[in-house]
Protein backbone atom coordinates (compact mmCIF):
# COMPACT_ATOMS: atom_id res chain seq x y z
CA UNK A 1 0.00 0.00 0.00
CA UNK A 2 3.07 2.20 0.54
CA UNK A 3 4.19 1.74 -2.48
CA UNK A 4 1.02 2.37 -4.22
CA UNK A 5 0.97 5.94 -2.14
CA UNK A 6 4.17 6.78 -3.59
CA UNK A 7 2.89 5.90 -7.01
CA UNK A 8 -0.08 8.30 -6.81
CA UNK A 9 1.73 11.19 -5.33
CA UNK A 10 4.04 11.05 -8.38
CA UNK A 11 1.89 11.24 -10.89
CA UNK A 12 -1.25 12.75 -8.89
CA UNK A 13 -1.83 17.06 -10.09
CA UNK A 14 -3.23 17.43 -6.81
CA UNK A 15 -2.94 16.02 -3.27
CA UNK A 16 -5.86 15.74 -0.39
CA UNK A 17 -4.00 14.69 2.96
CA UNK A 18 -6.91 14.20 4.97
CA UNK A 19 -6.78 14.43 9.07
CA UNK A 20 -8.88 13.10 11.79
CA UNK A 21 -10.01 16.42 14.27
CA UNK A 22 -10.90 14.35 16.66
CA UNK A 23 -7.53 12.81 17.16
CA UNK A 24 -5.42 15.32 16.52
CA UNK A 25 -2.00 15.52 14.77
CA UNK A 26 -0.81 11.46 15.23
CA UNK A 27 2.89 10.77 14.77
CA UNK A 28 1.81 8.73 10.92
CA UNK A 29 0.48 12.49 10.32
CA UNK A 30 3.72 13.91 10.51
CA UNK A 31 5.37 11.13 8.72
CA UNK A 32 2.75 11.39 6.01
CA UNK A 33 3.08 15.21 5.83
CA UNK A 34 7.06 15.28 5.52
CA UNK A 35 6.90 12.66 2.25
CA UNK A 36 4.42 15.29 0.89
CA UNK A 37 6.28 18.24 1.69
CA UNK A 38 9.20 16.81 -0.31
CA UNK A 39 6.80 15.76 -2.90
CA UNK A 40 6.86 19.29 -4.14
CA UNK A 41 3.05 19.03 -5.04
CA UNK A 42 -0.29 21.35 -4.09
CA UNK A 43 -1.41 19.83 -0.76
CA UNK A 44 -4.75 20.51 0.72
CA UNK A 45 -4.71 19.74 4.06
CA UNK A 46 -8.38 18.62 4.95
CA UNK A 47 -9.41 17.70 8.44
CA UNK A 48 -12.87 15.30 8.90
CA UNK A 49 -15.10 14.69 11.55
CA UNK A 50 -15.25 18.74 12.26
CA UNK A 51 -19.23 18.45 13.17
CA UNK A 52 -19.68 21.84 14.87
CA UNK A 53 -19.85 24.16 12.41
CA UNK A 54 -19.41 27.99 12.83
CA UNK A 55 -16.30 29.11 14.56
CA UNK A 56 -13.29 27.38 13.89
CA UNK A 57 -12.87 24.71 16.08
CA UNK A 58 -9.66 25.01 18.42
CA UNK A 59 -8.33 21.29 17.71
CA UNK A 60 -7.64 23.40 14.55
CA UNK A 61 -4.53 24.96 15.39
CA UNK A 62 -2.79 21.96 16.00
CA UNK A 63 -2.55 21.16 12.20
CA UNK A 64 -0.70 24.05 11.43
CA UNK A 65 2.28 22.41 12.51
CA UNK A 66 2.38 20.16 9.91
CA UNK A 67 3.64 22.53 7.86
CA UNK A 68 1.17 21.88 4.62
CA UNK A 69 -0.84 25.67 5.03
CA UNK A 70 -4.37 26.21 6.20
CA UNK A 71 -6.33 23.31 7.15
CA UNK A 72 -9.71 22.87 6.02
CA UNK A 73 -12.70 21.50 8.17
CA UNK A 74 -15.09 19.26 7.08
CA UNK A 75 -17.94 16.69 8.19
CA UNK A 76 -17.75 14.14 5.13
CA UNK A 77 -20.72 12.39 7.07
CA UNK A 78 -23.02 16.11 6.63
CA UNK A 79 -21.35 17.07 3.87
CA UNK A 80 -19.99 20.22 5.39
CA UNK A 81 -17.29 22.28 4.36
CA UNK A 82 -17.05 20.13 1.04
CA UNK A 83 -17.53 22.89 -1.29
CA UNK A 84 -14.29 24.93 0.26
CA UNK A 85 -12.24 21.95 -0.79
CA UNK A 86 -13.18 21.75 -3.98
CA UNK A 87 -12.69 25.58 -4.36
CA UNK A 88 -9.32 24.99 -2.95
CA UNK A 89 -8.86 21.94 -5.64
CA UNK A 90 -9.84 24.16 -8.50
CA UNK A 91 -7.60 26.95 -7.43
CA UNK A 92 -4.45 24.11 -7.49
CA UNK A 93 -5.22 22.38 -10.60
CA UNK A 94 -2.56 23.15 -13.53
CA UNK A 95 -4.29 24.63 -16.68
CA UNK A 96 -6.09 22.49 -18.67
CA UNK A 97 -5.02 23.60 -22.20
CA UNK A 98 -1.77 21.46 -20.75
CA UNK A 99 -3.53 18.55 -20.55
CA UNK A 100 -4.66 17.64 -24.18
CA UNK A 101 -5.88 13.84 -25.50
CA UNK A 102 -3.53 12.78 -27.53
CA UNK A 103 -5.01 11.12 -30.44
CA UNK A 104 -2.05 8.55 -30.41
CA UNK A 105 -2.93 6.71 -26.63
CA UNK A 106 -4.85 4.13 -27.20
CA UNK A 107 -7.52 3.57 -24.00
CA UNK A 108 -7.44 0.31 -23.44
CA UNK A 109 -10.43 -1.04 -20.91
CA UNK A 110 -9.54 -4.37 -19.33
CA UNK A 111 -13.22 -5.96 -18.27
CA UNK A 112 -14.58 -9.23 -16.78
CA UNK A 113 -16.14 -10.92 -14.03
CA UNK A 114 -14.65 -10.69 -10.21
CA UNK A 115 -11.13 -12.59 -9.19
CA UNK A 116 -10.23 -13.13 -13.50
CA UNK A 117 -6.55 -11.21 -13.84
CA UNK A 118 -7.70 -8.16 -14.58
CA UNK A 119 -5.14 -6.06 -11.87
CA UNK A 120 -2.25 -8.64 -12.00
CA UNK A 121 -2.33 -8.10 -16.24
CA UNK A 122 -2.06 -4.44 -15.64
CA UNK A 123 0.66 -4.78 -13.24
CA UNK A 124 2.52 -7.57 -15.07
CA UNK A 125 1.98 -4.79 -18.13
CA UNK A 126 3.17 -2.01 -15.71
CA UNK A 127 5.99 -4.08 -14.06
CA UNK A 128 4.72 -2.74 -11.01
CA UNK A 129 1.88 -3.23 -8.39
CA UNK A 130 0.23 -0.29 -9.47
CA UNK A 131 -3.44 -2.04 -8.53
CA UNK A 132 -4.14 -4.43 -5.32
CA UNK A 133 -4.38 -8.13 -6.51
CA UNK A 134 -5.72 -10.05 -3.87
CA UNK A 135 -7.74 -13.64 -3.89
CA UNK A 136 -11.09 -11.91 -2.47
CA UNK A 137 -13.15 -10.71 -5.69
CA UNK A 138 -13.86 -7.12 -5.85
CA UNK A 139 -10.93 -6.04 -4.45
CA UNK A 140 -10.82 -3.45 -7.05
CA UNK A 141 -13.54 -0.85 -6.30
CA UNK A 142 -13.26 1.87 -9.45
CA UNK A 143 -11.52 2.60 -12.84
CA UNK A 144 -8.04 3.11 -12.36
CA UNK A 145 -6.21 4.49 -15.06
CA UNK A 146 -2.52 3.65 -15.81
CA UNK A 147 -0.45 5.16 -18.52
CA UNK A 148 2.00 3.07 -20.68
CA UNK A 149 4.51 3.54 -23.44
CA UNK A 150 6.70 1.02 -24.94
CA UNK A 151 7.87 0.32 -28.91
CA UNK A 152 4.67 -0.73 -30.37
CA UNK A 153 2.91 2.63 -29.06
CA UNK A 154 1.06 5.26 -26.37
CA UNK A 155 -1.68 3.63 -24.05
CA UNK A 156 -3.94 4.01 -21.13
CA UNK A 157 -4.99 1.13 -19.29
CA UNK A 158 -7.96 1.23 -17.09
CA UNK A 159 -8.77 -1.71 -14.86
CA UNK A 160 -12.18 -1.91 -14.11
CA UNK A 161 -13.99 -3.65 -10.78
CA UNK A 162 -15.39 -6.87 -11.71
CA UNK A 163 -18.78 -7.14 -12.48
CA UNK A 164 -21.52 -9.83 -10.90
CA UNK A 165 -24.49 -11.04 -11.55
CA UNK A 166 -27.28 -8.35 -10.97
CA UNK A 167 -28.58 -10.38 -7.81
CA UNK A 168 -25.35 -10.44 -6.36
CA UNK A 169 -24.76 -6.71 -6.38
CA UNK A 170 -25.89 -5.64 -3.31
CA UNK A 171 -24.59 -2.79 -1.44
CA UNK A 172 -24.12 1.14 -2.99
CA UNK A 173 -20.25 1.03 -3.22
CA UNK A 174 -20.52 -2.00 -5.58
CA UNK A 175 -23.28 -0.54 -7.43
CA UNK A 176 -20.79 2.36 -8.09
CA UNK A 177 -18.17 0.30 -9.28
CA UNK A 178 -20.63 -1.50 -11.90
CA UNK A 179 -21.37 1.79 -13.01
CA UNK A 180 -18.01 3.04 -13.52
CA UNK A 181 -16.86 0.17 -15.26
CA UNK A 182 -19.56 0.89 -17.81
CA UNK A 183 -18.42 4.42 -17.90
CA UNK A 184 -14.85 2.53 -18.43
CA UNK A 185 -16.07 0.73 -21.56
CA UNK A 186 -17.31 4.14 -22.75
CA UNK A 187 -14.36 6.18 -22.70
CA UNK A 188 -12.29 3.13 -24.08
CA UNK A 189 -11.00 2.75 -27.55
CA UNK A 190 -10.77 -0.95 -26.94
CA UNK A 191 -11.78 -3.71 -24.20
CA UNK A 192 -9.96 -6.72 -23.21
CA UNK A 193 -12.47 -9.37 -21.73
CA UNK A 194 -10.59 -11.43 -20.02
CA UNK A 195 -11.96 -15.27 -19.06
CA UNK A 196 -10.89 -17.28 -16.69
CA UNK A 197 -9.46 -20.51 -18.55
CA UNK A 198 -10.85 -23.02 -15.30
CA UNK A 199 -14.81 -21.15 -15.33
CA UNK A 200 -15.06 -20.86 -19.07
CA UNK A 201 -17.32 -18.53 -20.33
CA UNK A 202 -20.25 -17.69 -17.31
CA UNK A 203 -23.00 -15.99 -17.64
CA UNK A 204 -21.55 -12.87 -16.34
CA UNK A 205 -19.20 -12.65 -19.02
CA UNK A 206 -21.95 -12.92 -21.58
CA UNK A 207 -23.54 -10.25 -19.67
CA UNK A 208 -20.27 -7.89 -19.76
CA UNK A 209 -19.37 -9.00 -23.40
CA UNK A 210 -22.21 -7.42 -24.94
CA UNK A 211 -21.94 -4.34 -22.83
CA UNK A 212 -18.71 -3.53 -25.40
CA UNK A 213 -20.01 -5.05 -28.44
CA UNK A 214 -23.11 -2.51 -27.98
CA UNK A 215 -21.54 0.31 -27.03
CA UNK A 216 -19.63 -0.34 -30.60
CA UNK A 217 -16.02 -1.07 -29.14
CA UNK A 218 -13.29 -3.20 -30.37
CA UNK A 219 -12.79 -6.60 -28.38
CA UNK A 220 -10.29 -8.80 -27.55
CA UNK A 221 -11.20 -12.04 -25.49
CA UNK A 222 -8.71 -12.99 -23.16
CA UNK A 223 -8.70 -16.19 -22.00
CA UNK A 224 -6.41 -15.96 -18.57
CA UNK A 225 -4.74 -18.53 -16.51
CA UNK A 226 -4.37 -20.46 -19.87
CA UNK A 227 -0.99 -22.11 -17.07
CA UNK A 228 -3.30 -24.24 -15.02
CA UNK A 229 -5.07 -26.24 -17.62
CA UNK A 230 -3.93 -29.46 -18.29
CA UNK A 231 -3.57 -29.67 -22.20
CA UNK A 232 -3.58 -32.33 -24.70
CA UNK A 233 -3.54 -32.31 -28.50
CA UNK A 234 -6.62 -29.89 -29.75
CA UNK A 235 -7.21 -28.60 -26.03
CA UNK A 236 -6.53 -24.81 -27.35
CA UNK A 237 -8.85 -25.09 -30.35
CA UNK A 238 -11.81 -26.87 -28.83
CA UNK A 239 -11.57 -24.40 -26.14
CA UNK A 240 -11.21 -21.54 -28.88
CA UNK A 241 -14.54 -22.92 -30.29
CA UNK A 242 -16.31 -23.11 -27.05
CA UNK A 243 -16.03 -19.41 -26.57
CA UNK A 244 -16.78 -18.70 -29.85
CA UNK A 245 -20.29 -20.79 -29.48
CA UNK A 246 -21.25 -19.08 -26.39
CA UNK A 247 -19.96 -15.21 -27.08
CA UNK A 248 -21.29 -15.72 -30.80
CA UNK A 249 -21.87 -12.28 -31.49
CA UNK A 250 -18.14 -11.49 -30.53
CA UNK A 251 -17.07 -14.16 -33.72
CA UNK A 252 -15.10 -11.04 -34.82
CA UNK A 253 -12.84 -10.74 -31.77
CA UNK A 254 -9.52 -12.01 -32.12
CA UNK A 255 -8.75 -14.50 -28.78
CA UNK A 256 -5.14 -14.89 -27.31
CA UNK A 257 -4.47 -17.47 -24.28
CA UNK A 258 -2.48 -15.77 -21.55
CA UNK A 259 -1.24 -15.88 -17.97
CA UNK A 260 -1.24 -13.09 -16.35
CA UNK A 261 0.60 -14.53 -13.17
CA UNK A 262 3.72 -15.73 -15.55
CA UNK A 263 3.56 -13.18 -18.12
CA UNK A 264 3.24 -15.94 -21.48
CA UNK A 265 2.17 -13.93 -24.61
CA UNK A 266 1.23 -11.35 -22.51
CA UNK A 267 3.80 -9.17 -24.78
CA UNK A 268 1.57 -10.22 -27.89
CA UNK A 269 -1.76 -8.27 -26.99
CA UNK A 270 -0.13 -4.93 -27.64
CA UNK A 271 0.03 -5.76 -31.53
CA UNK A 272 -3.49 -6.89 -31.22
CA UNK A 273 -4.48 -4.01 -29.52
CA UNK A 274 -3.23 -1.39 -32.02
CA UNK A 275 -5.01 -3.75 -35.42
CA UNK A 276 -8.12 -3.80 -33.32
CA UNK A 277 -7.99 -0.20 -32.68
CA UNK A 278 -7.06 0.85 -36.52
CA UNK A 279 -9.88 -1.69 -37.21
CA UNK A 280 -12.44 0.22 -35.19
CA UNK A 281 -11.46 3.45 -36.75
CA UNK A 282 -10.96 2.55 -40.21
CA UNK A 283 -12.92 4.43 -42.68
CA UNK A 284 -13.28 2.81 -46.86
CA UNK A 285 -14.23 5.80 -49.59
CA UNK A 286 -17.60 5.68 -50.95
CA UNK A 287 -16.60 4.74 -54.43
CA UNK A 288 -14.46 1.56 -53.05
CA UNK A 289 -17.43 0.55 -50.41
CA UNK A 290 -20.43 0.67 -53.37
CA UNK A 291 -17.90 -1.62 -55.34
CA UNK A 292 -18.15 -4.68 -53.02
CA UNK A 293 -22.29 -3.79 -52.65
CA UNK A 294 -22.77 -4.34 -56.26
CA UNK A 295 -20.04 -7.65 -56.31
CA UNK A 296 -22.32 -8.69 -53.30
CA UNK A 297 -25.80 -8.15 -54.93
CA UNK A 298 -24.19 -10.08 -57.92
CA UNK A 299 -23.13 -12.85 -55.87
CA UNK A 300 -26.68 -13.27 -53.76
CA UNK A 301 -29.64 -11.17 -54.94
CA UNK A 302 -31.78 -9.11 -52.29
CA UNK A 303 -34.65 -10.85 -50.99
CA UNK A 304 -38.09 -10.81 -52.77
CA UNK A 305 -41.00 -10.89 -50.62
CA UNK A 306 -45.02 -10.73 -52.21
CA UNK A 307 -43.49 -10.29 -55.74
CA UNK A 308 -41.36 -6.95 -54.39
CA UNK A 309 -37.87 -7.05 -54.52
CA UNK A 310 -35.14 -5.53 -52.71
CA UNK A 311 -33.46 -2.68 -54.18
CA UNK A 312 -29.98 -1.43 -52.97
CA UNK A 313 -29.36 1.58 -54.67
CA UNK A 314 -25.57 2.93 -52.97
CA UNK A 315 -24.12 2.71 -49.69
CA UNK A 316 -22.18 4.90 -47.84
CA UNK A 317 -19.86 5.05 -44.34
CA UNK A 318 -21.51 7.20 -41.54
CA UNK A 319 -19.00 7.11 -38.74
CA UNK A 320 -16.43 5.21 -37.31
CA UNK A 321 -15.52 3.88 -33.74
CA UNK A 322 -17.31 1.28 -34.50
CA UNK A 323 -17.64 1.61 -38.41
CA UNK A 324 -21.31 2.45 -39.62
CA UNK A 325 -22.36 2.28 -43.08
CA UNK A 326 -25.78 3.48 -44.54
CA UNK A 327 -27.52 1.48 -47.14
CA UNK A 328 -30.21 3.11 -49.23
CA UNK A 329 -33.15 0.69 -50.19
CA UNK A 330 -36.64 1.29 -51.78
CA UNK A 331 -38.31 -0.62 -48.97
CA UNK A 332 -36.76 -1.03 -45.39
CA UNK A 333 -39.05 -4.14 -44.97
CA UNK A 334 -37.99 -6.26 -47.03
CA UNK A 335 -34.34 -5.29 -45.47
CA UNK A 336 -34.46 -8.53 -43.88
CA UNK A 337 -31.69 -9.19 -40.88
CA UNK A 338 -30.37 -12.21 -43.13
CA UNK A 339 -29.28 -10.00 -45.97
CA UNK A 340 -27.63 -7.46 -43.90
CA UNK A 341 -25.71 -10.00 -42.14
CA UNK A 342 -24.55 -10.99 -45.27
CA UNK A 343 -23.37 -7.74 -46.55
CA UNK A 344 -21.73 -7.31 -42.82
CA UNK A 345 -19.70 -10.89 -43.46
CA UNK A 346 -18.64 -9.19 -47.43
CA UNK A 347 -17.74 -6.29 -46.12
CA UNK A 348 -15.34 -7.86 -43.29
CA UNK A 349 -14.04 -10.33 -46.22
CA UNK A 350 -13.19 -7.30 -48.38
CA UNK A 351 -11.68 -4.87 -45.43
CA UNK A 352 -11.08 -6.99 -42.25
CA UNK A 353 -12.41 -4.89 -39.81
CA UNK A 354 -11.14 -7.72 -37.00
CA UNK A 355 -11.91 -7.18 -33.62
CA UNK A 356 -14.92 -4.49 -34.50
CA UNK A 357 -18.52 -4.28 -34.68
CA UNK A 358 -20.19 -3.19 -38.08
CA UNK A 359 -23.33 -1.12 -38.06
CA UNK A 360 -25.74 -0.96 -40.84
CA UNK A 361 -28.41 1.97 -41.04
CA UNK A 362 -31.17 1.41 -43.51
CA UNK A 363 -32.59 4.73 -45.17
CA UNK A 364 -35.74 4.30 -48.28
CA UNK A 365 -35.31 6.94 -50.75
CA UNK A 366 -37.68 6.67 -53.63
CA UNK A 367 -36.19 6.06 -57.03
CA UNK A 368 -36.51 9.24 -58.77
CA UNK A 369 -34.89 10.94 -56.04
CA UNK A 370 -31.49 8.80 -56.84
Amino acid sequence: MREQADIAISIADVIIFLTDIKQGVTAADEDIALMLRKSKKPIILVCNKSDNFGNEPNELYEFYNLGLGDPHPISAANAKGIGDVLDAIHEKLPDPDLYEDDENVIKVAIIGKPNVGKSSLVNKILGENRVIVSDIAGTTRDAIDSEYENEFGKYVFIDTAGIRRQNKIEDKLEKYSVARTLLAIERSDVCILMIDANDGVTAQDTRIAGEAHEAGKGVIIVVNKWDEIEKENGTLEEYRKDVYNKLAYLSYAPMLFISAKTGQRVNKLFELINMVASQNALRVSTSVLNQVLNEAIAIVQPPTDKGKRLRIFYMTQASTKPPTFVVFVNDKKLFHFSYERYLVNQIRKEFGLIGTPVRIIVREKKEKDI
